[in-house]
């Protein structure tokens, strides 16, 4: 994708794309969504991370930064193999994700499916999957076996496994290797269907003059086979728990601020090897996605550092991230660097200058625009051209639940400004949207379909069944969305005028 190219797509994570198995994967239901992208002239389709999910079914919280979700794999090309065989499968909820029953169910497919290939595979694809392990052994070995090892282990925390398992013996990795061969090939097999299936899908997304803009979280979680296979990279004390952990301070929204937990990066470390494990992991996103926003950018100009004795995030500190040098050394060894600076939440000129300095749009939400005055660097008329607009984020309300329960003033204001009333409040703020000068316009599918509160994707900083969970089905779309937002998309030069005349 060209980022200096006017252009406009839609935000919809893989998880709420329609299909039978009770979550969205790169089944048929992708293939039609890009085809449905197209139609209406966009360019973009925006994906939250594919990595595994982790607590309360977050993809910003994986047991690693590299492997894809298993949930994300699609049954139709294994039944298609000959490997999987599914009689029936249950109901399941068509609008939202019930992780409790999908999970095991679908696991339970994809173990009945690597039999399968055991059994039945041909002798090129069982080539084909020994030859892509080979290519990415310096990160699927440590990844498979930390999933053996957890399975082995009841699910316990890497820390809580045998004290040589932990420490990572070299002897008794190789002897677990042994013992748990079975187990890790399983864990290769499903890697090795979401790859081949992601890259064929990312395929067809290019082929039809669709980029997929990617996501990558700045931290990792602590239970991951990324900090398990390298804990020197983090701060951890002896017994391999963190002495400071990541998190965010007292603001408006939160008198105690925010403690993630996540480990922290030992940056002098990482530093000292020119980075290597962050080149490895964008580069592996390159090959993932065509451009991808990196999550709480403003962490690598200067971070929160908070005491991991302390219960909330009121006790921390800012400390200095790594900065360009990162980067550079990122940008040395792979290129231009297609990235997009998620910018949002305490922003200081440092971050602006490392944003600026390496020439990565930030992003602008119009629902953040209309809580002040006209000077409010989100509204339209502050925009840079070098950013991304959005109507509202994953982490957001939609656009109709925003406009139900935001104050009058923001409600009046946003009404005079574009235009908008109760019942096209999400057209009038995709229009203004669109007609931002920013490159890059992106518009969550809730707020193309008009859709209120309960079709929020997520609700920050609350645990709850309803997060991640929101999946829509093709009836919803009906015909009139994808013609509005043609139309809007071109008539902002960001489509080609035809689009006009359908």
């Amino acid at each position: 994708m060209n980022l200096n190219t006017r252009a406009a797509g839609v935000l919809l994570h893989i998880t709420s794309l329609p299909g039978p198995h009770g979550i969205g994967d790169f089944g048929p239901a992708a293939h039609h969504f890009i085809d449905w992208l197209q139609a209406a002239g966009q360019r973009i389709w925006q994906l939250l991370p594919m990595t595994p999910i982790g607590p309360g079914n977050s993809p910003y919280q994986s047991v690693s930064a590299f492997a894809g979700s298993p949930l994300m794999v699609a049954l139709e090309p294994l039944v298609q193999h000959g490997w999987l065989r599914i009689d029936a499968a249950p109901k399941f909820n068509d609008h939202q994700v019930d992780y409790g029953c999908v999970v095991p169910w679908r696991m339970a497919r994809l173990r009945e499916a690597a039999d399968g290939f055991g059994r039945r595979a041909s002798v090129a694809q069982r080539a084909a999957l020994d030859a892509w392990c080979q290519a990415e052994a310096s990160w699927l070995d440590d990844y498979t076996l930390f999933m053996a090892l957890e399975a082995a282990h009841a699910n316990k925390p890497w820390w809580q496994w045998d004290k040589s398992l932990a420490s990572r013996d070299a002897e008794a990795l190789a002897a677990a290797r042994q013992t748990h061969s079975a187990e890790i090939f399983f864990w290769q097999f499903v890697q090795w269907c979401f790859e081949t299936q992601w890259l064929a899908l990312k395929a067809y997304a290019n082929q039809r003059d669709v980029a997929i803009m990617g996501d990558l979280p700045i931290f990792i979680a602590h239970h991951s086979a990324d900090c398990w296979a390298r804990p020197d990279l983090y701060f951890l004390d002896a017994e391999f728990q963190p002495t400071v952990v990541a998190g965010v301070p007292p603001d408006f929204f939160s008198e105690t601020g925010q403690r993630w937990g996540n480990p922290l990066y030992r940056w002098d470390r990482m530093a000292a090897e020119g980075y290597g494990w962050w080149v490895a992991r964008v580069k592996r996103a390159m090959v993932q996605a065509d451009v991808f926003r990196i999550d709480h950018f403003r962490g690598f100009a200067g971070y929160w550092e908070v005491p991991a004795s302390s219960p909330t995030a009121i006790e921390g500190r800012w400390v200095n991230g790594p900065g360009k040098a990162l980067f550079d050394a990122i940008e040395k060894a792979l290129g231009q660097l297609p990235i997009v600076a998620e910018d949002l939440g305490v922003i200081t000129p440092d971050v602006e200058a490392l944003r600026d300095g390496c020439g990565f749009p930030g992003m602008r939400i119009l629902q953040f625009a209309f809580g002040d005055d006209a000077t409010n660097s989100f509204l339209p008329h502050n925009h840079v051209v070098n950013s991304v607009v959005y109507t509202g984020t994953h982490d957001n309300d939609t656009t109709r639940g925003w406009w139900d329960s935001t104050d009058a003033h923001a409600r009046a204001f946003a009404s005079t400004y574009t235009g908008a009333q109760a019942h096209d409040v999400h057209w009038q703020m995709i229009r203004a949207a669109c007609n931002s000068v920013a490159r890059t316009a992106i518009f969550p599918l809730q707020d193309v379909l008009g859709l209120d509160g309960h079709h929020r994707m997520n609700t920050p900083g609350v645990m709850g069944d309803l997060n991640w969970g929101w999946r829509f089905e093709w009836r919803m779309v009906g015909k009139d969305a994808g013609r509005m937002l043609g139309h809007m998309t071109a008539a902002s030069g960001r489509a080609p005028m035809a689009l006009l005349r359908a």
